[in-house]
């Protein structure tokens, strides 16, 4: 295992908070647009909240009714399809390159420029003295972050459990404050497969790093339902965290990704 040094934690940024901010917004408007339809119990209640996209959603339809010829509905593509055509890429976890390391996350289409968020760490984020002890037994996949808070990204047993839990606890009304769907094989959101890129060796150098980003509080209420973490202790007062990872460099289509595992912060 290597480590990344950081002289400072308020240098440990790749890119602004508000570059991540705006990427995860572009997304997850294209995966709200592309899943209108089963938005209607959102929009049905807040009117205010279908006006705003109603424009997005016609321009969007006229794109698609030219390139398909159909003038009938508005089709419906995947969650990896509406990456690609938002961000230039898209991303699978399939098994990894290195000898024995399971699976992997694989950059499957398109181009990834550096400084671009190319994926998403899901999972329950714990604050400090927070009990994760049963959950981290035999556990690969706790994420530490620079300020001791904690992210379980695994999604079976106790843990996917847990997940689920608190996830369904913080639903407001019919606004999902979570994306659970990383828990199973079809993803609603295609960035939420952080948690199986494999560390760097001496043959793969990291290509990406992980970086902190807690979701401020003017985050669209209708597009919450994107974001792969929940927060372990209900607090209305906290803002959710979240870990994304940045690429170091260009990386071509079919490239791995790796990363450092740890970060010493001094």
């Amino acid at each position: 295992r290597t480590l990344r040094y950081v002289p400072e934690s308020s240098q440990d940024k790749i890119i602004s908070d508000e570059d991540v901010f705006e990427t995860l917004l572009k997304i997850f408007k294209a995966l709200f647009i592309n899943d209108f339809s089963r938005q209607a119990h959102i929009l049905a209640l807040f009117p205010e909240i279908k006006c705003k996209y109603l424009e997005l959603l016609t321009v969007e339809q006229k794109r698609s009714k030219v390139n398909s010829g159909d003038h009938q509905s508005q089709p419906v593509f995947s969650p990896e399809e509406v990456l690609f055509s938002t961000l230039g890429f898209s991303v699978t976890r399939d098994r990894s390159s290195l000898v024995s390391a399971g699976t992997g996350v694989f950059v499957t289409k398109g181009f990834v420029p550096k400084g671009m968020v190319v994926s998403m760490y899901p999972g329950t984020v714990y604050r400090k003295h927070e009990p994760i002890f049963f959950q981290s037994l035999g556990n690969p996949f706790i994420f530490r972050c620079i300020d001791g808070v904690l992210i379980d990204g695994n999604d079976k047993g106790l843990s996917r459990s847990v997940y689920r839990s608190c996830s369904r606890r913080d639903q407001l009304g019919p606004f999902q404050m979570s994306d659970e769907s990383w828990l199973t094989a079809a993803l609603q959101n295609p960035l939420a497969v952080g948690q199986y890129v494999n560390n760097c060796s001496h043959e793969k150098a990291a290509n990406v790093c992980y970086q902190e980003f807690d979701v401020p509080g003017y985050f669209p209420v209708e597009l919450k339902q994107y974001l792969p973490n929940i927060v372990y202790s209900h607090d209305i007062e906290s803002r959710p965290r979240c870990v994304v990872l940045v690429t170091l460099r260009d990386i071509k289509q079919g490239e791995e990704l790796f990363s450092n595992y740890y970060t010493v912060v001094s």
